[in-house]
């Protein structure tokens, strides 16, 4: 007797592909007739899948978690993990394995911004649009498949992100004002002399709280959300004034010339003159 009935796609991607896209590995439906254990690790592989129907388990990393109908659950299969649905109640799933070069990276980031590995989202379509296409795009092998594919499981990381930001927005939202209002004082004063120490007197708030609700909110850290902003206000004065360097690095708020041209050197892997020079 079959424990289940799936639909299936094993993909192969060509070596362009695995080095420049998010490539599938594997997607697919899959409708439980009895529960079963399906058991993973130290696979090169991210995993995203939504529960259509029905409820189960998901087990990572010793921690055993119920799952239902609507949840999405987003892991790193590097870790194990096993997954089996409820005798009392089989699920059906649509899933797509996938990696690329810099998918461990792409979630590990997701990660440490308060991604969930379990969230329900309050529409799951769109998600379910994407692996959708994808299986298509797969059955079908049209002109540019991969790059529709590497598309659409953008697509699908973007929505995980979405979706667990306005869920931390809300765990959050009365931190999130303030740290907002830091981000918008940066963005309109980043040619004072500012730090970590300024902002907490200014702002009452612990500047190593601050610091990690900070880049929570925003994915990089307060000294390096300033001193981008610094440098692509750099970047106009380069480009549409005729002002010397040292007056564009006072005017951004790193007066000592040397130190500006190496953070600039940092964020465009260039000189401020190369840059001028390269669009004049």
């Amino acid at each position: 007797m079959k424990r289940n009935h799936s639909n299936r796609i094993i993909s192969t991607p060509s070596s362009y592909a695995k080095d420049h896209y998010l490539y599938v590995q594997e997607t697919g439906t899959l409708q439980s007739l009895e529960p079963h254990i399906s058991r993973r690790e130290h696979l090169q592989s991210l995993l995203f899948f939504i529960v259509t129907k029905g409820s189960g388990y998901l087990t990572l990393r010793d921690k055993r978690f119920h799952i239902q109908s609507g949840d999405c659950i987003f892991i790193n299969c590097l870790d194990e993990y096993s997954h089996e649905s409820s005798p009392d109640d089989p699920w059906e799933l649509s899933w797509v394995h996938f990696y690329g070069k810099d998918a461990s990276e792409i979630y590990r980031h997701y990660t440490e911004q308060d991604g969930n590995i379990i969230f329900h989202p309050m529409d799951s379509s769109p998600f379910l649009t994407s692996l959708h296409n994808i299986y298509e795009e797969l059955s079908i092998k049209h002109t540019c498949f991969e790059q529709k594919c590497h598309k659409y499981l953008t697509d699908i990381i973007t929505l995980c992100y979405i979706e667990n930001s306005d869920t931390t927005k809300n765990a959050r939202a009365s931190n999130l004002d303030k740290v907002i209002a830091v981000r918008d004082y940066l963005d309109e004063n980043y040619s004072r002399d500012i730090d970590l120490d300024y902002l907490e007197s200014a702002f009452f708030i612990s500047k190593f709280h601050l610091s990690r609700e900070f880049k929570k909110l925003t994915g990089v850290t307060i000294i390096n959300y300033l001193n981008s902003r610094r440098i692509s206000e750099a970047k106009k004065m380069l480009r549409f004034t005729e002002q010397s360097i040292g007056a564009i690095a006072i005017s951004c708020g790193i007066p000592d010339v040397n130190y500006f041209t190496k953070v600039f050197v940092k964020y465009e892997s260039m000189t401020p003159s190369s840059y001028r020079k390269l669009w004049h």
